[in-house]
């Protein structure tokens, strides 16, 4: 990924620009998907609204698509509205609108899952009220009403605005010319002229955001991009050299707090210190707790193995509210939607208790993203994907992590510490994370590595032409079919037939037989972007891997391919083995835990590790000791780490696990 441009030639300060915030933060809701925003039939007529709108306000093309692929990818998103409360490829802001007919509430971590994930101290989350309500028009920053501008500006009525895409940026390209004005800039035709106007638009609520916002859109103008919506529209940005003039962003008025020193993350990202709670409660029972998170010295005492990638199933400001109650759970970095803004909560070096999984909360790094995986559209976005993409690879320059599904985990890869846990584990980020997007700008796309017929694959379908069926987005009616749209997962079969069942999960289903479906919240048969699979056989258009004990088939078409082949490693048991014990953790025998340090039960998991299968090996093939981190009081000081028997990482299902390294031999794959 380039750098962003250098600011440099600040101004004098001017005036407050149309779409500066106020640097305040309210929770906004969902609204159910909507139908269709008309862009015509014809898949290049938003690639010609974006130029008339440029025209008719005098904003330049170059600057007009990379502010909307920056809030949406361009993408109109059928009408639905964003968690901030935005419609439309502009992201114009009714955030009124959709409060009223969705009703606000956070849902974040909510679920069977216990997120400290340690079956010797089980954590059990205190109920929190709904934030509900919704708030006077006047009550709402300006941030969150720019339709009402938009509005005002092109005499186009709100409900056009929220449903033409045509409209929508109709009414962006107005906001843009207003604040260029505000600003005392020309309405010039060099994009270099417009950096205010564009650090302007998103709203932000300090200056480092609302001007990494407009180094991102830069940096997209210098890249060019080409995209297809889910609506079927090709939008495309030929790459441009500009050097903006940055001093315009002088005039937005915006406070520039200076960064906390405690902060962990790269100069190019805006980044606050918002602390989670560490400290002592009495419970009702009269009981001594305390949270919600623990003290450690990592890397020190442990190296930080994972970058857990989560979504808020919520909104910014009420996440952070919750990381700072000692009752609640805890995770390092928050991330906010509309300009990829980061709040940090938690230094590296202590562990959060947010991934379900106390072995990979020892080990690990929780980043949670404003969202909710069963709405796309309302929506993981550009801002958001850049932002969090250069966090990534600062955190894995800076701890030794290399960037690959082995180690980016989503949550719903993690495995449950044990049997009784796997159902309530969480699904977060969902199929609808782009990771191909993801790896691609953090420059580690997903790309071949070995010749057609290697014994590994790694799953990369074309994330705008993917497109399989979910249910479950819709609360009130979870049978009901989501609206089609991008896909990072592909279903897996029993046989190579689409219509065969689809591959049991004994583990996440054991009421029923293990049989999986196709909800949302579904992860028993399907296999996500970038993780990799030992190949178990093929016929026709049709590739089987090993998953979870299974021989799982999904459909890999020529002409549209949902795999690479890749190189890396792979286990299969040891001769004379008749099965495999899989593990949730990776945690010591009972003997090599010290006298005076309660020993860790762990359980194997339920799948079949058999003679003739074989599955990918991460951590670069190379064995491990297994750790236990002993955190069980307030006091850091009575804390250790206990080491034993090595194992290897495998990729067994949609989740990962661990074996002993005693029990398998490790070989590399992919050489052909």
């Amino acid at each position: 990924m380039r750098q962003p441009h250098t600011r440099t030639g600040r101004g004098k300060p001017a005036v407050r620009a149309a779409a500066a915030a106020a640097a305040v933060a309210v929770a906004l809701p969902l609204l159910s998907l909507g139908g269709p925003a008309a862009a015509g039939d014809d898949p290049r007529a938003l690639q010609q609204a974006f130029r008339a709108a440029a025209e008719r306000h005098q904003v330049p093309e170059e600057v007009l698509l990379g502010v909307s692929y920056l809030q949406s990818r361009w993408d109109g998103h059928r009408g639905a509205a964003s968690v901030t409360g935005g419609y439309g490829p502009m992201h114009l802001t009714d955030a009124q609108t959709a409060l009223t007919e969705a009703g606000a509430d956070n849902h974040h971590l909510h679920g069977e899952e216990d997120p400290r994930g340690d079956a010797g101290r089980p954590l059990v989350l205190d109920d929190h009220p709904e934030p509900s309500g919704v708030p006077d028009l006047s009550a709402l920053p300006e941030r969150f009403r720019t339709l009402d501008r938009a509005a005002e500006l092109t005499g186009l009525g709100p409900e056009e605005l929220r449903t033409s895409n045509a409209a929508n940026v109709q009414g962006g390209a107005a906001l843009l010319a207003a604040a260029q004005r505000e600003l005392e800039q020309p309405l010039s035709e060099d994009p270099a002229d417009w950096y205010g106007a564009v650090a302007a638009y998103a709203g932000s609520a300090t200056q480092d955001a609302a001007e990494t916002f407009a180094d991102e859109v830069y940096e997209v103008i210098g890249t060019g991009e080409r995209h297809t919506t889910g609506e079927g529209q090709t939008v495309e940005l030929a790459a441009t050299e500009v050097e903006p003039r940055t001093g315009t962003a002088d005039g937005l008025g915006l406070p520039r707090p200076e960064r906390d020193p405690r902060t962990e993350c790269p100069r190019t990202v805006s980044c606050e210190w918002v602390s989670a709670a560490y400290e002592q409660f009495e419970r009702p029972d009269g009981s001594t707790g305390y949270g919600n998170h623990d003290k450690a010295d990592r890397p020190r005492s442990q190296k930080i193995e994972y970058l857990v990638i989560h979504d808020m199933e919520g909104y910014f400001r009420p996440s952070i509210g919750l990381v700072q109650d000692p009752t609640w759970a805890s995770w390092q970095y928050s991330l906010q939607a509309s300009d990829g803004h980061i709040a940090q909560h938690i230094p590296a070096r202590d562990v959060a208790w947010q991934a379900g999984n106390w072995y990979v909360n020892a080990t690990s790094i929780g980043l949670e993203h404003e969202g909710f995986l069963r709405a796309p559209d309302a929506w993981y976005t550009e801002a958001m994907y850049r932002t969090s993409a250069r966090l990534v690879q600062y955190l894995a320059g800076k701890h030794g992590i290399p960037l690959d599904r082995h180690h980016i985990l989503g949550h719903d890869s993690v495995p449950g510490i044990g049997p009784a846990n796997i159902p309530g584990m969480h699904t977060d980020p969902g199929p609808y994370w782009d990771w191909a997007h993801y790896f691609r700008l953090m420059g580690a796309p997903v790309v071949p590595s070995a010749g057609p017929d290697a014994e590994l694959i790694t799953v990369r379908p074309d994330y705008d032409r993917h497109r399989p069926q979910y249910t479950g987005c819709t609360p009130e009616d979870a049978a009901l079919p989501c609206a089609p749209h991008g896909s990072s997962a592909v279903r897996l079969h029993v046989a190579p037939d689409h219509s065969a069942d689809l591959v049991p999960d004994i583990g996440t289903h054991p009421g029923r037989d293990g049989r999986s479906g196709i909800s949302i919240y579904d992860i028993g048969a399907r296999a996500s972007t970038g993780q990799q699979f030992a190949v178990a056989d093929r016929d026709g258009d049709w590739t089987a891997i090993w998953f979870n004990g299974e021989k799982a088939w999904f459909h890999h078409p020529p002409e549209q391919p949902t795999a690479v082949a890749s190189r890396g490693w792979v286990a299969t048991p040891r001769d004379g083995l008749g099965r495999v014990p899989v593990y949730g953790v990776a945690y010591p025998e009972p003997a090599d835990y010290p006298e005076g340090v309660p020993v860790r039960a762990f359980q194997e998991l339920p799948y079949a590790f058999t003679p003739g299968q074989s599955y990918a090996v991460g951590r670069g093939g190379q064995p491990f000791a297994g750790e236990f981190y002993s955190a069980v009081s307030f006091d850091p000081e009575n804390h250790q780490v206990v080491r034993g028997q090595e194992y290897y990482q495998i990729q067994l299902g949609h989740r990962h696990a661990y074996v002993k390294a005693e029990d398998v031999e490790v070989t590399r794959a992919g050489r052909n």
